[in-house]
């Protein structure tokens, strides 16, 4: 009956591992856009208002 108990538990063990590994690469994708997002504004300031610069342009 121990043995038993080995196994739903190693499998339950295994899911959890699985889901940290995937919760962990969500995490770090996302902080890689937003650092890029970033980096990218800083570079083109056109990007952050594009609106505003249309609506001078027909003025």
């Amino acid at each position: 009956m121990v043995a038993e108990e080995g196994g739903p538990k190693l499998v339950r063990l295994l899911y959890f591992v699985g889901a940290g590994f995937i919760c962990t690469a969500a995490i770090n994708k996302w902080r890689d856009l937003e650092r890029k997002s970033i980096q990218q504004q800083k570079e083109d300031p056109l990007l952050k208002k594009p609106a505003n610069t249309v609506h001078k342009a027909v003025e």
